[in-house]
């Protein structure tokens, strides 16, 4: 008996130590998967390409198509959007799409009484006057989507935006995005407050290798603000939100890491003002979440920013 009691112990303490080891390696392949395919190097002296276009589809005379809010069709547009994706949500048919798992990396900044970007625990508590933004760097091109809710509140879409840069959310692998955007001429618009009772903000980010069936992009959702302002920020209807809650369910990959207390660097200014891609020298996030599977044609990230 007495030396059943001692090995169990030590068997427990073991096995521990696996467990460890087991999870470091798993956090080393998650992390050098998603930093491997940043750039080596980053050209300072690029010109700003935010938002660069991609190809977009065109039928058999040239012309693109695409649909607009309410369901109806704009032809010979210039923005592919909902009329791109399939019935499944997301459409992820090309198979060049597939040779890569969809990851994020997020990291939230906080203004600090200087006025600088100053990293933050995500799970920390905020309160009255903090003043926070988040930093999204995927590791693919596709199209980000952002959606919020408060509580138990209906999701509205703040990502893509009709009013930045004519309702574009096209992204590309390791170019960082701010939300809110830096690229705010007015100091007030970079940052969320928070203020009044206390509460917990969702915030739904969706990254996805083609656009999302029903929901407006580019010139769609420009349209669809312009002679709908009242409904503007677009709100999701049930059955495509339930779609986006479902994806959030898939498996993933996290790895985390303690970067509380650092300011932003001079080179993630530089790269998420101009559109540049970070290279493998940049700070790494403070969040990677990658899906499990190769083909998953979307990753839904959930932040839960807790007022108090």
């Amino acid at each position: 008996m007495k030396s059943r009691l001692l090995i169990m112990p030590l068997a427990a303490v073991t096995l521990g130590c696996l467990l460890l080891i087991v999870n470091a390696q798993q956090d080393d392949e998650v992390r050098g998967a998603f930093l491997s395919t940043r750039p080596k190097t980053t050209n300072s002296n690029a010109p700003v390409r935010r938002h660069r276009r991609p190809p977009r589809n065109t039928n058999s005379s040239g012309s693109t198509t695409a649909k607009n809010a309410n369901g109806s069709k704009n032809a010979n547009s210039s923005e592919a959007t909902a009329a791109n994706a399939n019935k499944n949500f997301a459409n992820s048919n090309s198979a060049a799409s597939r040779t890569e798992s969809i990851g994020l990396g997020y990291t939230v900044f906080m203004r600090d009484v200087n006025g600088r970007a100053v990293r933050v625990d995500p799970t920390r508590e905020f309160h009255n006057g903090d003043r926070i933004r988040i930093s999204l760097e995927p590791n693919i091109d596709g199209y980000l989507y952002v959606f919020h809710t408060e509580g138990d509140g209906a999701p509205e879409m703040i990502y893509p935006d009709a009013r930045l840069e004519a309702g574009e959310n096209w992204i590309e692998a390791h170019v960082p995005m701010d939300v809110p955007s830096t690229i705010e001429t007015d100091e007030r618009l970079k940052w969320f407050q928070f203020y009044g009772n206390a509460a917990t903000e969702h915030l739904y980010v969706v990254v996805t290798r083609e656009p999302l069936a029903e929901v407006p992009m580019a010139d769609a959702l420009v349209n669809f603000c312009s002679t709908n302002k009242d409904k503007c920020p677009w709100h999701p209807t049930p059955d495509v939100w339930t779609k986006i809650q479902q994806a959030a369910k898939a498996d993933v990959k996290i790895v985390t890491s303690n970067t509380a207390g650092q300011a932003q660097s001079d080179k993630e200014q530089i790269a998420t003002t101009r559109g540049l891609g970070l290279d493998q020298t940049a700070p790494q996030p403070s969040v990677i979440r990658m899906s499990a599977s190769t083909s998953a044609p979307v990753l839904v990230t959930i932040l839960d920013l807790v007022h108090k």
